[in-house]
């Protein structure tokens, strides 16, 4: 996590001019600096190579090789650099397909810009941050994709060895609900929850939420 007295440094990369000097000048107000910025995504692998910041801040639609592979390309290389994707998609496909590429977060571009720059900093600081939209979309993705059996026993046999009650934890993880809700939800403590994250993530053989979650999603777990 950053300390809190220092400048944060992100590179945004968006084909649009005048949305990029938009979110400039709303991240400077957030004392949140702008090191350089990209149209697309050939030149936002070159210029992550080059500045190293905390955070890229993408968009998924640009010309070239486009927001994806470049989010693949420069998770490979800079694996420091957390992701925040920032786009008007909340289309299923894009977001996992963004999520398993590597980004840390996903957020529409219709977010309040008096939220943008905390969204920002919570993913500097090793946050999962979400769209509500985006939690429903994924939430809506994983029920379409059940057969008529029961939510649980599908998942069951589509997850390695997973309890009753992690199961439990790993469908409100998927819904984006944190630790403290998931407590409050399941009546338990959050040392617990952080137990049941750390047994389901080792399980699973992820590296955190966001990888947890695509994977419940693309197993069919609601």
């Amino acid at each position: 996590m950053e300390p809190a007295d220092k400048t944060l440094r992100v590179v945004l990369a968006d084909d649009h001019h005048f949305f990029r000097e938009g979110l400039r000048g709303v991240l400077a107000e957030d004392d949140i600096a702008v090191v350089g910025e990209a149209a697309n995504g050939e030149e936002a692998v070159a210029l992550v190579g080059e500045l190293t910041p905390d955070v890229l801040v993408i968009d998924l639609n640009m010309p070239g090789s486009g927001g994806v592979e470049a989010i693949r390309r420069i998770v490979a290389s800079n694996p420091a650099v957390e992701v925040v994707v920032l786009t008007v998609s909340a289309d299923g496909a894009d977001v996992l397909q963004a999520l398993a590429a590597g980004a840390s977060s996903y957020l529409l571009k219709d977010t309040r810009t008096d939220e943008l720059a905390a969204c920002i900093r919570q993913a500097a600081g090793g946050y999962t941050v979400l769209s509500r939209e985006v939690t429903q979309t994924l939430s809506t993705h994983a029920s379409r994709n059940l057969p008529e059996e029961s939510a649980t026993e599908q998942a069951r046999g589509a997850l390695p060895a997973l309890t009753a009650r992690e199961l439990d934890v790993l469908r409100l993880l998927v819904e984006g609900a944190d630790n403290a809700t998931i407590g409050r939800e399941l009546s338990i403590s959050p040392h617990t929850v952080k137990q049941y994250m750390t047994n389901i993530f080792e399980k699973l053989e992820v590296k955190g939420r966001v990888q947890a979650a695509v994977y419940a999603v693309r197993a069919g777990l609601a």
